[in-house]
């Protein structure tokens, strides 16, 4: 079945179990708002924040909507490095690209001094420091790492022309214990460590979804109280789960996803005991 087909059967907007969610649909989780506020408020100053959880938590998400958050205010810039995994000239040539610089990755120094004057600039127009947010930050090489830090220090480090917000799994605050890092971990002035999510936080992530994509009435409240005690605290188990439901029920022209359909998709039922002996 296409989606245009499946969507239209339980009048859904979008599919609110696969990535591409509006941003404006995107669920808040818990403390997002507060942590939200502070990044804004470091804009102003300039420093360092981390996002930081499991796979599957919604570090991602919660990235996405600080992006959408930053970008509603008048004369923020805003990077988003899309290759984290880069060599420190791959990683000059994507900042350039970023903040407007033409760059020679040949030349490092002049790069270095290039994107420093750009933000001088801008921070003395605006009075807003320039953001750089990295998802999967715990791919990036300690040297690149570094150099964010270098580039935005300022003025014996009393001034900082970057605002940095860096997002991935626990490998990077665990990174940030190696002495080549150290410098950069102390600096983290905003931080979130998401954690696994309870069953009432997953039940407000699916009423959110639902309502958001126009069918609220899509799952039977028991179902959503059993996906929620299923996902084990992890927003990408559940939508997994709820994804490969929504397919089966449409095929089924199901007009209401329910408990019944779970348990025949996903329970593990065990075989036969076989006699001793053979």
């Amino acid at each position: 079945m296409n989606d245009k087909k499946l969507l239209a059967m339980y009048g859904l907007k979008w599919n609110p179990f696969l990535p591409h969610v509006p941003v404006e649909a995107l669920w808040p989780p818990p403390g997002i708002d507060a942590f939200f506020f502070r990044v804004e408020n470091l804009v102003m100053d300039g420093g360092f924040a981390l996002i930081c959880g499991e796979p599957g938590i919604g570090k991602s998400k919660d990235l996405q909507m600080l992006d959408h958050r930053l970008k509603r205010i008048g004369d923020v810039v805003v990077g988003v490095m899309e290759r984290p995994q880069s060599s420190l000239s791959d990683f000059y040539r994507e900042m350039g690209t970023l903040f407007g610089v033409n760059l020679s990755p040949s030349n490092r120094y002049g790069g270095f001094k290039a994107l420093r004057e750009r933000w001088k600039s801008h921070i003395k127009s605006t009075l807003f420091i320039p953001v750089l947010l990295v998802d999967e930050a715990q791919e990036m090489l300690t040297p690149c790492l570094n150099e964010i830090r270098l580039l935005g220090s300022h003025e014996f480090d009393s001034k900082c022309l970057l605002t940095s917000v860096l997002c991935g799994d626990m490998r990077l605050p665990e990174r940030f214990r190696n002495t080549a890092l150290l410098s950069l971990g102390s600096r983290m002035r905003v931080r979130m460590t998401l954690q696994p999510l309870g069953r009432n936080d997953l039940l407000d992530y699916l009423e959110h979804a639902l309502s958001q994509a126009g069918a609220p009435h899509l799952m039977s409240k028991t179902l959503m109280e059993t996906l929620s005690e299923h996902a084990a605290g992890n927003l990408r188990v559940l939508n997994t789960m709820a994804a490969e439901m929504l397919l089966e029920g449409s095929r089924r022209e199901m007009p209401q996803l329910d408990e019944k359909l779970f348990l025949e998709m996903f329970s593990r039922h065990p075989g036969p005991r076989k006699p001793k002996g053979h």
